[in-house]
């Protein structure tokens, strides 16, 4: 339990641990009054002195276990505990030999061994106790004790031995529970900072795969872009071609600059700076533009086309950036992989949910079944768009099927629901028309 924390059994067992205490103290020092007052010899004196010395065990033995049960890294007596509760009991039997004025110390005693020993253990301790304290107060009282008063000093010990019994076996099931709830609250606490620590990995490795995705869908196509931008004008410079050579170094600029804004906004968790200047209609039909320009600059001739069908709702930052991250995979597949010479992306607004196709006419391949090893990622650290876009899509609870066949070309189609947003529905998104 920590600092602060009790339970009903805890207080129950703190009251009774400090009642024992008290009593033991009161008793003894009861005892040391009657010698006093009795006017001590030599043998009151030595009975004095044991009583002292009795009173530092029991008090060393107490501060000890006390201090331990509060701060478990100090000393523990538990250990020595038989042995202290030995030296109490030889100190006292010397006692009640001594003094009758002792022998009460017997019931605080007897819940000591109910403590410290095992039960099996404890019973006939506590009963050898019983009998001693019976033959010495027959030992004091003889010659002037008559039968009326035989039978209590019977009767007393023994009433008193059982009741001590019932009340430390009570005592003991308090202590086990307590324990045992000491020892429950100390596995919750771990089990509470596994738990955290799973969660901090969780989100550790979630960070990194966004970071991986938006490093794949940006960044990376950003620089391929560059580096055949750059390509392409060395080759219109070395012809002598210096409009090309500006027009393409001009689209480095800009891939340069669009690929630096995209860092410091994923970095931060944010939708893409395409989305921020214009609606996602309008920056997938830039991206068509784009990749159409980075395919001319190849010699190739490439047709990328947009369409919009449907009334343009607004969506939210996730939507808009998934589905403008997926169209900038797949047209990246479509141009490094397919070999396509058009390709068209549909974005579809139908209600209730959000729909976006892109359809190439390339080569086309086999897809593989979905699952865990779907769209595995390749020595080259290629192959991860379509993994990357599955995540992305599932994130939103939407489905992304890929339609193709080898010489059919491919189809990949991406539905997002719009639960959330269909109260938007019909409301123009900035004016955007097909």
């Amino acid at each position: 339990m920590t600092p602060g924390e009790s339970s009903g059994s805890a207080i129950i067992l703190r009251l009774l641990r400090v009642s024992l205490h008290v009593g033991f103290a009161v008793l003894l020092l009861v005892a040391m009054v009657r010698v006093l007052m009795s006017g001590p010899g030599l043998t009151g004196w030595l009975s004095l002195t044991l009583a002292l010395l009795l009173a530092t065990v029991y008090v060393i033995g107490t501060v000890l276990e006390k201090r331990h049960s509060t701060e478990t890294n100090r000393f523990d007596p538990r250990p020595y505990a038989v042995w202290w509760l030995g030296a109490v009991s030889v100190l006292w039997l010397v006692l009640i030999w001594s003094s009758a004025d002792f022998v009460w110390l017997a019931f605080p005693l007897f819940f000591l061994q109910l403590h410290v020993l095992p039960r099996r253990v404890a019973l006939p301790v506590i009963a050898a106790s019983t009998v001693l304290v019976v033959v010495a107060l027959w030992f004091h009282n003889r010659g002037t004790a008559g039968p009326a008063l035989e039978l209590p000093m019977v009767l007393g010990p023994v009433f008193g031995a059982a009741f001590a019994v019932i009340t430390g076996l009570a005592y003991r099931a308090l202590y086990l529970e307590a324990e045992n709830q000491r020892l429950a609250a100390e596995e919750l606490r771990r089990t509470r900072g596994e738990l955290a620590r799973s969660q901090h990995d969780a989100g550790t490795l979630t960070e990194r795969a966004r970071l991986a995705r938006e490093i794949h869908d940006t960044l990376a196509q950003g620089f391929s872009s560059i580096v055949l931008m750059g390509r392409s004008a060395e080759k219109a410079l070395d012809d002598g071609d210096t409009a090309t050579a500006r027009e393409r170094l001009r689209t480095v600029q800009e891939t340069a600059s669009a690929n630096l804004a995209e860092a410091r906004n994923f970095v931060r968790g944010l939708q893409s700076p395409a989305l921020d200047q214009m609606t996602l209609a309008g920056s997938l039909r830039r991206l068509c533009e784009k990749t159409e320009a980075e395919a001319a600059a190849r010699g190739a001739g490439f047709r990328c086309r947009f369409d919009l069908e449907g009334t343009p709702v607004e969506l939210s930052n996730p939507y808009s950036t998934t589905l403008l991250r997926a169209a900038q995979a797949s047209l990246a597949n479509v141009w490094v992989h397919a070999k396509a010479s058009t390709a068209v992306v549909t974005l579809s607004f139908m209600g209730t949910e959000v729909a976006m196709d892109i359809y190439d006419d390339g080569v086309g391949f086999r897809p593989e079944p979905e699952g865990p090893g779907d769209s595995p990622q390749r020595k080259d650290g290629s192959g991860y768009g379509l993994r990357s876009l599955r995540e992305r899509v599932t994130a939103l609870a939407g489905t992304l099927d890929i339609e193709s066949a080898p010489g059919e070309g491919t189809v990949v189609a991406i539905r997002l629901p719009l639960v959330d947003t269909a109260a938007a529905a019909g409301k123009p998104a900035n004016g955007e028309s097909a």
